[in-house]
């Protein structure tokens, strides 16, 4: 499938994040320990939120271990809030336009995990989109669909109340096709202040979801570890998969779960169910 991370926090160069942990980003795109795919490479994105509420994107068909330009933009690049995601195809073509993450005005989403049989499903789910927001749609994924249908159900009001209803809808639509477990996902979005991420399958068996411990109680348990030392408390991952073994740094999302990540106040994990 996919590997990503949504960090929120203190300024970061993006290379303390992609390319710094011994299991960082790049490293999973070619070596990932946790995922159904051991390699990543059909392309990769990065979104980040700068001087405006217009997150900034970079994506590319290269895979992120071989992109010269990642590695400078990395290093020049802070921010205190960026999405990262490297891709392994269930299907689509690799271009650049089914790289994630997808943006529509300030917000930004990346997905892992599919839609199955998405051929069988993807007419009647694309004509459930708000007229008006079909001309953004530019890839082929399941993953832009799903965006785009969470949008038209609310998700610039009610993220959790949008996602439970774009996923009831997929679910509803592939099991009238005969497929008995249409839903595979773990999703990021935000819109530049809040990060919601989510964990679920129709399954039951969903792909791994990790959420980062605070800060302040690493710092006391890792003194000697440089990486924490300017971090805010209240800085914190969500990751496919730990980008690093210190032992209490990571805690696994419940199945059916979702996360709130908000500026100054604990993570908050909610039951998510269609």
């Amino acid at each position: 499938m996919c590997r990503w991370l949504a960090y929120s926090g203190s300024p970061v160069l993006l290379e303390e994040l992609l390319y710094a942990p011994e299991n960082s980003l790049v490293m999973q795109s070619k070596h990932a320990r946790l995922g159904t795919t051991a390699v990543n490479g059909d392309g990769f994105g990065i979104g980040w939120y700068g001087s405006t509420s217009t997150p900034g994107l970079f994506l590319s068909t290269e895979p992120a271990w071989n992109d010269r330009n990642l590695r400078e933009l990395s290093a020049q690049i802070t921010a205190d809030r960026v999405f990262a995601h490297v891709r392994a195809s269930t299907g689509g073509a690799v271009q650049r336009s089914n790289c994630h993450p997808f943006r529509h005005q300030n917000w930004l989403w990346m997905h892992n995990g599919l839609i199955a049989k998405f051929p069988l499903v993807r007419r009647e789910l694309t004509l459930a989109i708000d007229p008006e927001l079909f001309p953004l749609i530019e890839g082929s994924t399941d993953s832009e669909i799903m965006f785009y249908l969470a949008i038209s159900f609310g998700l610039e009001q009610d993220p959790p109340a949008a996602m439970a209803r774009m996923v009831e809808f997929v679910e509803d639509v592939g099991r009238r096709a005969g497929v008995e477990y249409p839903v595979q996902m773990t999703v990021a979005v935000t819109d530049g202040s809040t990060t919601w991420a989510f964990r679920y399958s129709s399954r039951g068996k969903s792909r791994t979801l990790f959420h980062s411990t605070d800060v302040s109680t690493l710092r006391r348990q890792y003194p000697d570890n440089p990486a924490l030392h300017d971090l805010a408390d209240d800085s914190r991952l969500i990751v496919s998969e730990p980008l690093a073994d210190l032992v209490g740094a990571w805690q696994e999302v419940p199945e059916s779960t979702c996360v709130i990540v908000r500026p100054g106040v604990e993570e908050e994990l909610l039951p998510f169910k269609p």
